[in-house]
């Protein structure tokens, strides 16, 4: 991040600060600042030198709410966000539901005048003002209980190299979260070619896809992307949608995707006596292989409809994924000869803001029906065993992916070769299975593990303690900011009713 960028986070940070004495959770704040972002950006673009006609109607807009001030500035504020949700595009998505969280019409004022006013956004660099809201996107999840939109930007930016998006491709990502996969998807393309018109107005306007069930990680997915330079008034970027609902019927080359962490689909029901609780929904499709409640199995089922035939996918799954009996093992199965599942890569646990989270990344192509089998052969590279890695003390950089990267051989995969060695070297991480080797295992399990783990194997090769007393402050850090967001939303609960807090996303 930039210098400039840096500041423009601190300056809004500390703001937050003092809305949180109000009762404001790090969520609402960057929700509001969404909001305001947006109208400020939107009034930006009709003065010189862009001059273009503004997509907020008269009176709803920027200079309406610098005008006021005191109780008439939070009324207009409360009706100008009902009257703008009600919008179509680009603009009724940022403001779909929206509410006004900010009671203190003075500490709105300061807002909007103090901190937003002041700064000429639509000047910036998309580099400067996205990386400025990416950062309070990274803040948000990890000092509050909205962790589980955010996936690991050091690990996207891995995926993103080994699958090597191209202009002209079309990318989607049916659980966008806060859109760090088609972010990351989108630099990689600017970064590695010379684009013409076209392919520049490609990728800002149709390229790039995602799904998502709920509106907050909606809204905030597509100012992010906005803030980079990607999406337009007229069609959205994200649905807003369950994705494993139904088949869409469009196939794109790329998927990318975090699914939620959750095990199980469910909706909320009132019973007999009155009573709210959770039923399980089995999600039943034409085109998936199996009918399952499982959410993660769902989801790899509905990715590989996505795809357009030798599309390819990366999909981070939970353990689960690759050794449950039943839907679970009948989807392997299915995934395994009816497309080309060449990698999986074991990630270490504490780079999750979810705690706890054991999960993997698979590499697979969609492909033409064949009675052969189209899996020869599954590379499968471990950063789990031996490896701790803590939120706070010892964070996950893209370095520590290097490795990964070049056995990948992305360039060819057909030139890989292993690190590991039953004599040699029996401490490498990068070793393959023969499609036969696969069908022998209990359930065709793909949860796969060689190394020794030296925490088992003797007490003295322990983590430092260092690292071991970072996990544990992490883990009760994160537990008690959990605690306390939990605690704030309920003081509000009087009018707004309890908040889902639906998994995955990046």
């Amino acid at each position: 991040m930039s210098n400039h960028s840096a500041q423009i986070v601190q300056k809004l940070w500390n703001y937050c600060d003092v809305l949180r004495d109000d009762g404001l959770s790090y969520g609402d704040y960057i929700e509001q600042l969404t909001f305001l972002l947006f109208l400020k950006m939107a009034h930006e673009q009709t003065q010189a030198p862009w001059n273009r006609p503004s997509p907020v109607p008269k009176g709803f807009d920027w200079p309406s709410l610098m005008s006021k001030e005191g109780d008439a500035l939070e009324t207009h504020y409360r009706h100008l966000l009902e009257t703008l949700g009600k919008s179509k595009g680009t603009l009724g998505l940022i403001f779909r539901k929206a509410q006004n969280k900010i009671q203190d019409p003075a500490k709105l004022r300061r807002l909007i005048v103090d901190l937003l006013d002041r700064e000429q956004w639509s000047s910036l660099d998309a580099d400067v003002k996205g990386d400025a809201y990416e950062g309070l996107l990274e803040k948000t999840a990890s000092q509050s209980g909205a962790g589980q939109y955010f996936t690991p930007r050091a690990l996207i930016r891995a995926i993103v190299d080994v699958v090597q998006p191209k202009p002209g491709e079309t990318i989607i990502d049916p659980a966008v979260g806060t859109g760090g996969f088609l972010l990351s998807a989108h630099d990689y393309i600017v970064s590695n070619n010379k684009l013409d018109r076209d392919q520049k107005k490609h990728l800002k306007l149709e390229a790039l896809r995602g799904w998502e069930i709920a509106d907050t990680p909606a809204r905030l997915c597509t100012m992010n992307l906005l803030l980079h330079g990607v999406g337009g008034d007229e069609t959205p970027i994200v649905v807003v949608d369950d994705a494993i609902r139904s088949d869409p019927g469009k196939r794109w080359k790329i998927a990318l995707s975090n699914p939620p962490f959750g095990r199980k689909s469910s909706v909320t029901v009132i019973n007999e006596e009155g009573e709210q609780e959770r039923e399980t929904l089995t999600v039943v499709r034409d085109d998936f292989w199996a009918s399952t409640s499982n959410k993660q199995l769902n989801f790899v089922q509905h990715i590989k409809t996505l795809l357009e035939v030798n599309g390819r996918a990366a999909v981070v799954v939970p353990d689960n994924v690759l050794f449950e009996g039943g839907a679970g093992e009948t989807i392997r199965r299915k995934l395994l000869h009816e497309c080309d599942v060449h990698t999986l890569l074991r990630l270490p646990t504490g780079i999750f803001y979810a705690q706890g989270v054991k999960a993997n990344v698979l590499f697979f192509e969609k492909k033409p029906g064949r009675e052969k089998p189209w899996t020869e052969k599954l590379w499968v590279y471990d950063l789990r065993t031996n490896k701790h890695f803590t939120l706070k003390t010892n964070p996950l950089k893209r370095a520590a992916l290097d490795e990964f990267v070049a056995c990948y051989q992305p360039e060819n995969r057909h030139q890989r070769k292993a690190t590991w060695s039953e004599k040699k070297a029996p401490e490498g991480r990068w070793r393959s299975y023969s499609y036969e080797e696969l069908l022998q295992r209990d359930k065709v399990s793909l949860d796969i593990f060689w190394l020794k783990d030296e925490s088992l194997e003797d007490s003295a090769n322990l983590p430092a303690p260092d690292v071991i007393a970072g996990e544990i402050v992490d883990d009760l850090r994160a537990a008690l900011e959990q605690f306390e967001a939990i605690q704030t939303d309920l003081s509000r609960i009087g009018g707004t009713g309890v908040r889902s807090r639906a998994g995955g996303g990046s």
